[in-house]
């Protein structure tokens, strides 16, 4: 018999969906506490979707700690009958008495409207989700953030709970919105899902992106974003510290230790900026098409000559709109815009410098042909 006995390992189940980017940050971060201190857990995670109700897969289970997104009250209902240490990593708050580590809502809101406000707009709106807490929340502090700016906000919140899946299901409606909304404008989505649902209404509506409504969601769900038409913006919450703090708080609860502080806010880390809100806002339409139409063709080798004859108008007048719109002119754009597709293109692609300079229209076979380019 052996002289040392393993400790028992704790039997942790984790009520936390694996369908977007902001939960498995949540569970990446459990799991880099887990590996940092060697905790003796023994983990549960079943197929579990955002708003399930359903725990058959835990009916046999006998735990000692839970952490779970509680964000209905069929969850709150089961986490109560357990009686085990939990900890909630959601903002819908349905057990107050329990520690709850969140990302922080109002800085989330704050981000997204000094992005669209240091980019000269004046409309805004939100797109929510009313059947999470956070939504209503980020929309609340989005409202009041730019209140505090003389600016007012408009609202869009579904009451189909099933629209998560499609903006189709309630497209009537989401196009009239879009329709009556003052352009330019930004919007705000609650979380990246409503963003791409909203990017495919616009195009649907013919509403351009970003030049007349311009578009950031939350989470930095870089697949789902970077599939969007065009790439979305996105906030990008610090979901790894948030499951890194729950478990730190849970391993302390199971060990007898009490949580005086109820509530931990997590600060979002930065914004993954692309194409749905890489814009200035612009009231001279002129400017605002030529700007879209550099954008559209900054893989070719476009030149000043293309625009003026494009929209049929001269370089002195088109030079001067820009520059009293954007304080630029219109080859400083075109290099501008092409040069981020550049850097794009060296970040996302193992493509070398020769063929991303054809591809960008770019002809790197004498150091002044770019501004040749351009004349």
């Amino acid at each position: 018999m052996s002289l040392f006995t393993s400790p028992r390992r704790k039997q942790v189940a984790l009520l936390i969906e694996t369908s977007n980017e902001y939960a498995r940050g949540l569970l990446n971060g459990i799991k880099n506490y887990l590996r940092e201190h060697a905790s003796s857990w023994s983990v549960t995670l079943g197929e579990y979707s955002r708003g399930s109700n359903n725990f058959a897969w835990l009916d046999h289970w006998n735990g000692d700690g839970i952490i779970a997104r509680i964000e209905n009250e069929q969850t709150a209902r089961f986490i109560r009958e357990k009686g085990l240490p939990a900890i909630d990593v959601s903002a819908s708050r349905r057990i107050p008495t329990l520690p709850c580590v969140e990302t922080n809502d109002q800085s989330i809101a704050a981000m997204a409207a000094e992005h669209f406000v240091e980019r000269g707009f004046k409309h805004f709106a939100f797109y929510g989700d009313p059947r999470f807490q956070w939504s209503i929340l980020r929309g609340e502090a989005y409202q009041a953030y730019l209140r505090s700016q003389g600016y007012d906000c408009l609202f869009f919140e579904p009451a189909d709970a099933a629209h998560e899946e499609s903006w189709h299901s309630s497209s009537e409606e989401l196009i009239r919105w879009l329709k009556e909304l003052p352009k330019p404008i930004g919007i705000m989505a609650c979380y990246d899902i409503r963003g791409q649902q909203l990017l495919e209404a616009c195009r649907y509506v013919g509403v351009a992106v970003p030049d007349e409504a311009a578009v950031i969601g939350v989470d930095n769900d870089e697949l789902l974003c970077e599939l969007s038409n065009p790439p979305l913006s996105s906030i990008q919450t610090n979901a790894l510290k948030t499951g890194y703090i729950a478990a730190q708080l849970l391993d302390r609860m199971m060990a007898g230790e009490s949580i005086e502080e109820r509530i931990h806010l997590i600060e979002p880390t930065s914004i993954q900026v692309r194409l749905s809100s890489n814009v200035l806002a612009v009231e001279d339409k002129m400017v605002s098409d030529v700007i879209r139409f550099i954008r559209d063709h900054a893989h070719e080798d476009i030149q000043v000559q293309q625009l003026l004859d494009h929209f049929s108008v001269s370089r002195r007048v088109l030079d001067s709109r820009f520059q009293k719109s954007l304080g630029r002119t219109p080859h400083d754009e075109i290099l501008a815009v092409k040069l981020n597709l550049v850097k794009k293109l060296l970040v996302d692609t193992k493509l070398n410098l020769a063929t991303i300079a054809e591809r960008t229209g770019f002809d790197n076979t004498a150091p002044s042909s770019t501004g040749k380019a351009f004349n």
